[in-house]
């Protein structure tokens, strides 16, 4: 769907609502989608610049304030951020800042931007976090993360602890990456001494509709991984479930993958209030999950 027809028209113009209908979710289960709300921001208004580039200075110029505590993301987008934030350290615009890293990638990005560095164990508030996401289920704001992240030592887990601990959580996109009915993989922890079983009961649960293989450490993918599958730094095996039809309904999925035995979590995250700032040639725009009667917070 072109990010022009989110929008339903509205006596402010940069501003609307969009509420989708009661979707039938996988499993037989109907759910009904949360009503966003997207602020639109034309390409006019925004300097010179890629995309994704002008995603992350406005997710910056807008939610980080001096004094905050900042669960730092992975990915292009989230460099650009911490980028920023330095800079912004440096020029003595922001001040106070403590960023948690949520993957030795981002620690090593924001040690070299200037960031004061904290540890999430020994943090007891994170007022806000950004990170890059996967895939984005429209009207729900359901994210996938850790699809294309193959080292050991990055942690799913400690990135969905710290995106869940925040305050506030802003992801950013493109606006491909924004879509009703997502596809392709979701990586899924396990146990590493029982995955074989996991990986045939999550192949049964979406039996024609979806593929399971175990991630490797080296070479090429396949069902059993080869010959070195890769082991997070907790000691577990990453199954990636390759959706091959689009997903009805990310939330229906994700339940049905706490219940298998032996998984230890996923790369779906479900958190409200949640932000998308979704980048396109045409401009920015922000979607939240927020009620509409809900007082929106800078």
């Amino acid at each position: 769907m072109a990010l022009a027809s989110i929008a339903i028209a509205s006596s402010n113009p940069l501003y609307s609502s969009l509420t989708l209908p009661t979707s039938r979710g996988r499993g037989g289960s109907s759910t009904r989608r949360r009503r966003t709300h997207c602020l639109k921001i034309t390409g006019s208004s925004l300097a010179g610049g890629s995309a994704l580039f002008q995603a992350a200075h406005h997710t910056v110029d807008t939610y980080i304030k001096s004094g905050m505590v900042i669960g730092l993301g992975s990915g292009l987008a989230s460099d650009m951020a911490i980028q920023y934030i330095g800079l912004q350290l440096g020029a003595g615009a922001l001040k106070d800042i403590v960023g948690i890293p949520m993957s030795i990638a981002c620690a090593s990005e924001a040690a070299k931007a200037g960031i004061p560095l904290g540890h999430y164990e020994y943090c007891s508030q994170i007022d806000f976090a950004f990170d890059d996401a996967d895939i984005i289920e429209e009207g729900t704001l359901i994210s996938v993360i850790g699809r294309t992240r193959n080292q050991g030592e990055e942690s799913i887990i400690q990135e969905k602890s710290i995106l869940n601990a925040a305050n506030k959580l802003v992801f950013m996109i493109t606006e491909n990456q924004y879509k009703s009915g997502p596809d392709g993989s979701i990586p899924v922890l396990v146990n590493s001494l029982n995955w074989m079983q996991a990986a045939e009961e999550i192949d049964d649960l979406f039996l024609g509709d979806a593929e399971v293989w175990r991630r490797p450490s080296i070479g090429i993918a396949g069902p059993n991984g080869g010959d070195f599958p890769l082991v997070t730094k907790e000691g577990h095996n990453v199954l990636d479930v390759i959706f091959t039809s689009p997903i009805l309904s990310l939330n229906e999925v994700s339940k049905s993958l706490d219940e298998v035995d032996g998984v230890i979590d996923h790369g779906i995250i479900s958190k409200f209030p949640c932000t998308a700032v979704i980048a396109s040639e045409s401009g920015l725009s922000v979607v939240d999950n927020l009620p509409k009667n809900a007082v929106k917070e800078p």
